[in-house]
């Protein structure tokens, strides 16, 4: 399975164009008993279906055929279905393969093409809230990604960093009253001033809400040297994280991470209101749908886990039945995914949040 982190750079090279055939292999996938007993089977068939499109494609060199059918099987040799999440998808081109899981729901799909079928991907790494966490200590300062409840250290663009000097136990010493404060010492200064280069090339690379942790002293000196930690979404006076496991910095960034997700629904809401007051407001998938199309959506505002069957009918978007032919099964990450290659921004929201816009709504640049 894929271990690397779903990021604006990594989903902007997934997207671009492969030589034909890209394909795109969708499976819901389940994380207990009893629907979990079958998702080897199910993915067994898809893999097949695959397979014999590729075989029965005349327009397919062999040496194309053989290729990605060998790309396909490296890939399911790869899958963990024992550590299932929601979704897995699964690209295979050419010379490269790759495995997704994913901690939301897909539909089940075979796609060729000549580029990865990524809405899915799109949609997971918005919906994950992703974020930044950085831990300042006067010896060591760390960044963490965070993607929903995960968080993991992050081990490029100069991180972590650590200051050595003799004896150094900074945080241990100031907790049992050895040493006084090194937040006045010019080379701790010197050393936050690099810390915050660092962190702003990461934040222009990959803009995220940031949250701070580290004691008080050393959140006000890192303000004084710098400039990108101003940037934060909230600072956390908490020491003893200089050199923290993610499970112990989660926690202790947890409380502030959620508070400030609350006020970021309260806010949408707010924007939501203003739009339908100036009649710049659309409700609804149908109406979402044709003016995202049209590039006008601002801010598009979804449920999480929303999806609906549809279909187009005279340029609308009507419900489909099972079984019925030319049905959208992922119109909600064909519209999240216009929305993004269009400028808007994109928001997630929990179940119910949105039941009078009909659980998707946009407010319109005009």
């Amino acid at each position: 399975m894929h271990t690397a982190e779903l990021t604006p750079a990594v989903l902007a090279e997934l997207r671009r164009p492969r030589r034909y055939p890209a394909v795109s292999v969708l499976l819901p996938t389940h994380r207990s008993e009893p629907d979990k007993t079958q998702d080897p089977v199910r993915l067994r068939n898809l893999i097949a279906e695959a397979k014999n499109r590729l075989h029965a494609d005349e327009a397919l060199s062999r040496a194309d055929r053989l290729d990605v059918v060998g790309q396909l099987d490296l890939a399911l040799r790869e899958v963990d279905l024992v550590h299932a999440e929601d979704g897995l998808v699964i690209f295979a081109a050419p010379g490269e393969h790759q495995v997704w899981s994913l901690p939301r729901t897909v539909p089940a799909r075979v796609v060729f093409s000549e580029t990865f079928l990524t809405r899915n991907l799109v949609s997971a790494y918005t919906a994950s809230a992703p974020h930044w966490v950085l831990t300042v200590a006067a010896d060591r300062v760390a960044l963490f990604g965070g993607t929903g409840a995960r968080l993991a250290e992050h081990t490029a663009g100069g991180f972590p960093l650590d200051h050595v000097g003799p004896d150094w136990d900074v945080e241990r010493k100031e907790r049992i009253g050895d040493v006084p404060s090194t937040f006045r010492d010019e080379e701790t200064r010197r050393f936050l001033r690099e810390a915050d280069t660092a962190l702003g090339a990461v934040l222009d690379a990959d803009p995220r809400p940031l949250y701070v942790l580290g004691e008080a002293a050393a959140l006000s000196l890192l303000g004084e040297v710098g400039t990108a930690v101003k940037r934060a979404a909230a600072q956390v006076p908490r020491g003893g994280l200089g050199h923290a496991a993610p499970a112990v910095v989660v926690e202790a960034a947890r409380p502030t991470v959620e508070q400030q997700a609350r006020q970021a629904v309260a806010e949408l809401h707010r924007r939501l209101d203003q739009s339908l007051g100036v009649r710049a407001l659309a409700s609804g998938m149908d109406e979402v749908w044709q003016n995202v199309t049209e590039g006008r959506v601002a801010v598009l505002a979804v449920e999480e886990n929303y999806w609906e069957r549809v279909k187009v009918t005279d340029n609308h978007l009507v419900p489909a039945p099972d079984g019925e032919p030319d049905v959208r099964e992922d119109m909600v990450d064909e519209i999240v995914e216009r929305a993004l290659d269009t400028g808007a921004t994109v928001q997630f929201v929990p179940a119910g949040e949105l039941a009078a816009h009909g659980r998707i709504a946009a407010a319109l640049r005009y």
